[in-house]
């Protein structure tokens, strides 16, 4: 038996018709984002992060120190490799995705924007995305992101997340 493999340009509902001899079946289709990442309305650590019409992600406010910042986290949608792109950043700000198992506790290694691809390790259940400050002393910050986690080792033009309404909060 054969397989079958469909790609969507854009997220949503949609239906697929086949036909076998004289059997015709129409199949409801959900095209997902490729953009792995789920976030919403965050505040903590002197940032917020509101999210804009398109999906991306307006970052405010003066992080409280060097490494802190905002961070949501949410089951891992998927095994094997990812890679993470911002191709719109603010400068002083860092982007990761850390692992998480079934404990919250946080597992080897960390897939950062502009970095190769990463493994998920195994035995992994969630992940944290994190937006931190990186300067020494943080400066205030008034921008937009648009990260991108997707699976495989090839990043792609930036897509908006299925889910933009997750709730985020401040890195202990």
């Amino acid at each position: 038996m054969g397989a079958l493999s469909i790609t969507g340009i854009k997220p949503g509902s949609t239906s697929l018709k086949l036909t076998a001899g004289k059997i015709t079946k129409t199949v409801p289709i959900t095209v997902l984002s490729r953009n792995l990442l789920s976030y919403g309305p965050a505040e903590g650590n002197g940032l917020t992060a509101t999210v804009n019409t398109d999906g991306s992600l307006h970052v405010t406010g003066t992080a409280a120190r060097q490494w802190k910042g905002l961070m949501w986290t949410f089951p891992c949608p998927v095994q094997g490799t990812v890679i993470l792109r911002d191709p719109t950043f603010i400068a002083g700000v860092s982007t990761s995705v850390k692992f998480l198992d079934a404990k919250g506790h946080q597992l080897v290694g960390q897939v950062t924007s502009g970095g190769n691809a990463v493994a998920i390790p195994a035995g992994t259940v969630s992940l944290r995305f994190e937006i931190l400050s990186s300067e020494a002393t943080p400066t205030a910050k008034d921008g937009d992101l648009r990260v991108q986690l997707e699976s495989g080792d090839t990043a792609h033009e930036w897509m908006r997340p299925d889910n933009t309404s997750l709730r985020g909060g401040g890195v202990n």
